[in-house]
């Protein structure tokens, strides 16, 4: 808690002020501290005259390593599911929690209803050992203030030493608030997890300098130690409808649901049908194509193959296709079954977005573009000639 020194505090309200969450109020010439507060310490650092102190060894935990034990991950709800990069948070989880011999949690929002119940269960059954699951009207619809409030309490009170989030729309949004809350360090967009074993260190690696070099980030001093991951790089583990679990209920009090912007109503855009993450098949297009009409090609073969049709920067930019079918470091991150890359030259940045897939093939005229060096199978020659007896041999045999 926050405490306040009465003899030295000058009632001058810079901490009221300083507050990002409104959680203090003056009464008599004193601040009074409110439920709302996440013991950010912001108050403490504005105070001109150090009459706020943090109560106990709060700022020292942070610090302090023995106290944070076990992996957590935010499990992303949304539209009445689990976004399936949260159980993908599970797989990495389940290593990691072995690795370090603790036990793996999920922490889990929403409102309470059938859909949400069943997503207790789906987070035990694909290796969460415990779910920590906050439930309340209020938190039917995302709110970067209430979630950053509410999971920042969670983490407090249970005290994980890592802490996983997916590195979607939601965890960017507000991922980075819950670590500035808890004085931690964030590595954002992981595409590989590991722990060094003499320190128990987690070791974030992730692109830099546009791709060109893979990173390793360590914090090891601060805990817990927090990391957002690409969705579709880590592996989510088999469900195993079987494997038991403890599901806790975090009471949510009123004051941690005190945003100040009300959220009317949330449609699903068509930019959200696109789902290109969670297709098993793509057909890619990229500058090679010559032409925004080609992809009415690659559509024909997306549809015979019953896939889907994405694209590499260079023809979202030449506005040839829109921004949701893209793929690559400041696209989306695939791994369908099967990857056909047509007139793309295989830069390192689109590389990044899909070489976890099963199967690549590569349609190119240049039989040195860089693609190929990934490409399982490669097809050296004019896509506009490959890809229609590509469609016309699929058709033929899907027929029979």
């Amino acid at each position: 808690m926050i405490l306040v020194d009465q003899e030295t505090c000058v009632g001058c309200g810079a901490c009221v002020d300083a507050c990002p969450f409104a959680a203090i109020e003056m009464a008599d010439e004193l601040p009074v501290i409110g439920h709302a507060c996440t013991l950010c310490g912001a108050c403490v650092d504005a105070c001109p005259s150090a009459a706020l102190k943090l109560d106990g060894p709060v700022r020292e935990q942070r610090g302090g390593q023995e106290a944070w034990r076990g992996v957590m991950i935010f499990a992303e709800f949304r539209h009445g599911r689990l976004a399936p990069v949260s159980l993908e948070l599970l797989g990495a989880g389940r290593h990691l929690a072995n690795t370090l011999g603790v036990p793996l949690s999920a922490a889990l929002l929403g409102a309470d209803a059938p859909e949400f119940q069943a997503a207790k269960q789906s987070l035990i059954h694909h290796g969460a050992d415990t779910v920590y699951a906050a439930a309340d009207p209020d938190l039917a619809h995302f709110s970067e203030e209430n979630y950053t409030r509410i999971l920042t309490a969670i983490i407090r009170r249970y005290q994980p030493e890592i802490v996983l989030a997916g590195a979607t729309a939601i965890g960017r949004s507000f991922i980075p608030a819950v670590a500035t809350h808890l004085g931690a360090g964030l590595t954002a967009d992981c595409t590989d997890l590991d722990i060094r074993q003499e320190d128990r260190a987690l070791l974030q690696t992730r692109p830099a300098f546009g791709g060109n070099i893979m990173a390793t980030i360590v914090c090891p001093d601060m805990r817990p130690q927090m990391a957002t991951v690409r969705p579709k790089v880590m592996r989510e583990l088999p469900l195993d409808e079987s494997r038991q679990g403890e599901i806790v209920a975090f009471t949510v009090e009123k004051d941690l649901l005190s945003a100040r912007g009300r959220v009317v109503e949330s449609v699903v855009a068509e930019a959200d049908q696109v789902n290109i993450q969670e297709a098993e098949i793509l057909v890619a297009g990229g500058r090679g194509l010559d032409d925004p009409k080609g992809f009415q090609l690659l559509r024909q073969l997306a549809e015979v193959m019953s896939g889907k049709v994405a694209a590499s920067r260079a023809a979202v930019d030449a506005g040839w296709i829109p921004y949701p079918h893209q793929v690559g470091q400041t696209g989306k991150t695939v791994a369908p079954k099967l990857y056909i890359a047509c007139g793309i030259s295989g830069a390192i940045q689109h590389v990044a977005g899909m070489q976890s897939s099963e199967t690549i093939v590569a349609i190119n005229r240049d039989p040195h573009a860089p693609i190929f060096e990934v490409a399982d199978y490669g097809l050296v020659g004019d896509l506009y000639e490959i890809v229609p007896k590509l469609i016309a041999q699929i058709s033929e045999r899907r027929g029979k």
